[in-house]
């Protein structure tokens, strides 16, 4: 069955179940309707009214008759839409709690009943919190995150003690699975969240493996943004007659939110900071997420802008998962009201009341933009997105603008002086570059706690770069974010590779160091070993022109 709504109205296109999926979407149409009318637990009701939600979002209403009924589904709606409780509401509907009725009759109880795939470390977090405060009436009720970036151990004797939900990445996962931690053999929920990402991002091999380890009776949900063909074949693979469910808004301009307002500016390198400086001064600007492509563009950028006083935090794939948290704490507590991230970092970011997004570096593709600029104007709120566009971006961003009609084929030439700049985003007459200090109010990143997460090879926060770096990625750690175990496996072959090659001072030393911050005593024999080959290496050199460097070496070259 396919189903297509909108929130304005609602078509059930020909199929078996067509006037069921009617009645459905009708439904969505009264404001007086509520989880309750769903057939869903008590518990859940009221965890969910104890924070203010009472009425289901359009795709969530859309999704709960069909999914209570243990129907395959395939939802597609933007982020920010609330796809988690579309999904969160069933799943956790059907979980058997210790100490509630069924829990006896269970064959393996404290085994997986549900487990839920994201592609981020932060949208597994992000779910996983969903889920616990929505099941926050049935206390014996347990959700276990795993994901890579923290330590093994605690996450082994969570899966130890007993879990009905797991979320995660599916890195972490397949390493559990493989040790024989992870058991998904009663696991009869599944959930693929930001499918289209995960494939993106390379996890295809991951998710099925970990589809083969389920039971092959299963109730499956699959969430998407968009539906790029290796996702279609991936659910028709793996789901069964599922069905499709398409949440959009009839007021979207295209595929964006018409309460964004955008701006894109084709801006100068050497320039970039400073516009960015004074238009973080804007009248009215509050939380605030500045995308850039690269991890070094997002570090040099964050700790420019704290440089200028303002409060800043980043999150990429450089650093730890206890930075990364800490900045995404800080920004949630509003300690801090900026924060810079990589796209992928980025994503599964959930974060009420952004005001601006700016786009620092032009997106890849307008996939990528939609996601971006998707952080503000949510709920109903007015957003502004911003984009930068390099000179050499210029075709790229020629292209997005035709796929999505933004209005903006030639953006303007913009400088941190030029008066349009001012106009255009409210700056105050007079702004410059740094944040005046008597406007320094916020507590900034370190008033929030980093956590030891008992992570290795990565950075330990975005303001620490004496010493962050001698351990960071550029040193020999994987990074992947350690949801391989980069610990001992990967630094060992650094140490390896560091005594091998002769001529690679530099990598010698880098590994050298890397591998010192765990092993001690190997790691200062193979930064021995790395300095006798420079010496031999050296000696060679000298007596090339004939004459023999010392008594160590009488016999010359053969080309001497």
């Amino acid at each position: 069955m396919t189903t297509e709504q909108t929130s304005g109205a609602a078509t059930a296109l020909a199929s078996p179940n067509s006037t069921k999926a009617h009645h459905a979407a009708s439904s969505i149409q009264r404001q007086d309707v509520s989880f309750a009318d769903f057939g869903v637990k008590s518990e859940i009701v009221d965890a969910l009214a104890a924070i203010g939600i009472t009425h289901p979002f359009p795709i969530q209403a859309m999704t709960l008759p069909v999914a209570m009924q243990g129907h395959d589904i395939i939802g597609q709606a933007k982020t920010g839409t609330g796809k988690t409780l579309g999904f969160g509401v069933p799943l956790l509907n059907r979980v058997v709690a210790p100490g509630e009725d069924g829990w006896d009759d269970l064959v393996a109880p404290g085994k997986p009943q549900a487990v839920v795939v994201a592609p981020t470390r932060e949208l597994a977090v992000q779910v996983a919190g969903d889920l616990a405060t929505a099941s926050a009436k049935r206390p014996s009720l347990r959700v276990v995150q795993i994901y890579g970036g923290r330590a093994y151990e605690p996450q082994i004797e969570q899966l130890k003690a007993g879990a009905e939900v797991v979320v995660g990445t599916p890195g972490r996962m397949v390493d559990l699975l493989n040790q024989g931690h992870l058991s998904l053999l009663r696991a009869a929920t599944v959930v693929l969240d930001e499918a289209d990402e995960m494939l993106d991002l390379g996890f295809l091999p991951d998710v099925e493996k970990i589809l083969s380890r389920l039971p092959a009776k299963r109730h499956t949900m699959l969430f998407s943004a968009t539906m790029p063909g290796a996702v279609v074949s991936m659910a028709r693979r793996y789901m069964s007659q599922p069905t499709h469910i398409r949440a959009a808004d009839p007021d979207d301009e295209g595929a964006t939110v018409k309460n964004i307002t955008q701006f894109v500016y084709r801006a100068h390198a050497l320039d970039k900071v400073e516009v960015l400086a004074r238009l973080l001064q804007a009248e009215g600007r509050g939380r605030t997420i500045v995308f850039a492509r690269t991890k070094r563009t997002a570090a040099k950028v964050s700790d420019e802008l704290r440089d200028r006083g303002f409060a800043a935090g980043a999150i990429h794939g450089d650093l730890g998962q206890g930075a990364r948290e800490q900045a995404l704490r800080a920004l949630r507590h509003g300690n801090i009201d900026v924060l810079v991230a990589t796209d992928v970092a980025a994503r599964g970011i959930d974060v009420d009341d952004v005001t601006h997004v700016v786009n620092y570096q032009c997106p890849e593709d307008e996939r990528t933009y939609l996601h971006r600029v998707g952080r503000t104007g949510r709920a109903g709120n007015k957003g502004t997105a911003v984009t930068f566009v390099d000179w050499d971006d210029m075709p790229r961003w020629s292209l997005i603008d035709k796929a999505l009609e933004t209005g903006h084929p030639e953006p303007v030439e913009t400088y941190s002086t030029s008066p349009h700049l001012f106009s255009d985003l409210s700056i105050p007459e007079g702004t410059k570059g740094r944040l005046p200090r008597e406007r320094r109010t916020l507590a900034g990143l370190d008033a929030e706690r980093l956590e030891d997460l008992g992570e290795t090879g990565k950075r330990s926060s975005g303001g620490s770069r004496d010493g962050a770096r001698s351990g960071g990625s550029r040193s020999g750690a994987p990074r992947s974010g350690g949801s391989r175990g980069a610990g001992g496996r990967d630094a060992g072959r650094g140490r390896s590779r560091s005594g091998a090659r002769d001529g690679d001072a530099t990598s010698s030393d880098a590994a050298a160091s890397a591998s010192g911050a765990t092993s001690g005593a190997p790691s200062s024999t193979a930064g021995e070993a790395g300095d006798a080959e420079r010496r031999r290496s050296r000696t060679r050199r000298r007596t090339r022109g004939g004459r023999p460097a010392d008594a160590t070496s009488p016999t010359p070259p053969a080309d001497a």
